[in-house]
């Protein structure tokens, strides 16, 4: 033990001041320091009394300050760089400008649709974040390079990631634009047959730029344009040999009223749907499920109209940062209607606009609940200030599967070798596994 005792002391002497001993200071050491510093000082006194003498005592100091400036812009640049890399919180601060503005939704919540057993999808995060990485290329060799009105990135990989893991017999589109989901759903199924509905035939977009015409796809586009409830959907299914509406998807991108198009596809059997614009309360131009599910008992549902609620201060401030943010002016019609776009219903591209009363409202979303065994919103691919994307509120929507600050997993999935552009027409898309009421 007296040997262990001089060990341990042995150690602890060696980790103090050379200035420290148990009585106090030693005299031995304090006296060295002290000549040592009026060496330096006196060395100090003669080189300034040298440099005034002699007048180039100024350019020195210039040159001090100089060097001081330039070594603080160094390291506050290499802040910057560690904070882009890998700080989420400093991110999105520096994104939107104060702190606190990213988490101002956190109490309301993004309204959502309720299923009626609570099932989800069977695909995880790191499915979602596999699907990116095989995507990415993909969406590179995109016919169409400029979709603007049409489909981004987020929507184009929602798509064929939902269509590859469902992989149907047959797939249904209405709405075709250019043909860009229609190249979306062959890339996903290179060889199932696309039917395809849209006012204007695809190939009209040809003499204009580019576009897409698939070889595999019945149009009933044109003159021979015939609207989703208007078609003879058994006989369709008899065509393709479809004996389970089960193995079929259908993708809207109509802009039509969803409550409408979720009756038509009940009414033929249809059960898997994917909804492209699936519009936050008070924007776009139909009546969507974010609208119809946007309720007081829903997490995320209803909303204050007041003018001086902490909600229209809320709004009124993230409505500077995020150009789809609506605030309550917007977003309340008359006697506080918040339902739908200012309490209307809107409908065939904005050309209908009905107004509607809370309860049927309420009833509306009773009913669609009552047919929903999922839903599930897609995330946006990444977060804002990896995609400099200004256009949707991302308090309103669910987090992203590449989180704002892991710019290595933004690169490493190939989303840094795209267009900031591509990335700002993010509208909640949503899939929908539907079957009739239960009595």
């Amino acid at each position: 033990m007296p040997t262990a005792n001089k060990m341990l002391e042995g150690s602890f002497s060696a980790r103090r001041s050379p200035r420290a001993t148990e009585s106090g200071v030693s005299g031995e050491f304090d006296g060295s320091d002290e000549s040592k510093t009026r060496k330096h000082v006196s060395v100090a006194a003669r080189v300034t009394n040298y440099l005034i003498r002699t007048g180039f005592i100024w350019p020195v100091l210039i040159m001090g300050i100089a060097i001081v400036i330039i070594s603080s812009l160094v390291i506050y640049s290499r802040d910057l760089v560690c904070i882009s890399a890998s700080s989420s919180a400093h991110i999105s601060r520096l994104f939107v400008g104060f702190d606190g503005l990213e988490s101002d939704f956190g109490s309301l919540g993004v309204p959502w649709c309720r299923s009626k057993h609570g099932a989800t999808v069977e695909w995880t995060s790191q499915d979602l974040i596999e699907g990116l990485e095989e995507f990415v290329p993909i969406y590179e060799t995109r016919p169409i390079k400029n979709n603007m009105y049409g489909m981004g990135f987020d929507h184009s990989f929602g798509l064929w990631f939902i269509t590859r893991w469902l992989k149907p017999d047959l797939m249904i589109e209405s709405g075709a634009f250019k043909g860009h989901s229609t190249w979306v759903l062959r890339q996903a199924m290179p060889d199932t047959p696309i039917v395809s509905l849209s006012p204007r035939h695809p190939e009209k977009y040809l003499k204009k730029g580019a576009a897409y015409v698939d070889g595999n796809c019945t149009y009933f586009a044109g003159k021979d344009f015939l609207d989703f409830g208007s078609m003879d959907w058994g006989r369709v299914m008899k065509k393709h040999r479809i004996e389970d509406q089960s193995r079929v998807l259908v993708f809207f991108d109509d802009h039509q009223n969803e409550l409408k198009r979720l009756k038509q596809a009940l009414k033929a059997g249809f059960k898997h749907l994917v909804f492209e614009d699936n519009y936050d309360t008070g924007t776009g131009d139909h009546y969507s499920f974010r609208q119809i599910c946007d309720q007081f008992y829903v997490r995320g549902g209803g909303h204050s109209c007041f003018k001086d609620s902490d909600e229209a201060r809320i709004r009124s401030r993230r409505k500077k940062f995020w150009e789809k943010a609506v605030d309550v002016e917007e977003l309340c019609g008359p006697g506080e209607e918040w339902w739908g776009v200012r309490g209307h219903m809107r409908d065939d591209f904005n050309h209908s606009n009905k107004a509607i009363t809370y309860n049927k409202h309420f009833q509306n979303s009773r009913f669609v609940e009552s047919v929903l065994d999922v839903y599930w919103e897609l995330p946006p691919v990444a977060g804002p200030s990896l995609t400099h994307q200004t256009r949707y509120d991302p308090a309103r929507v669910p987090g992203p599967i590449v989180e704002d600050g892991r710019y290595g997993l933004f690169q490493r999935v190939g989303l840094s070798r795209l267009e900031s552009s591509v990335f700002n027409g993010y509208t909640q898309m949503v899939y929908l596994r539907v079957s009739e009421p239960e009595t």
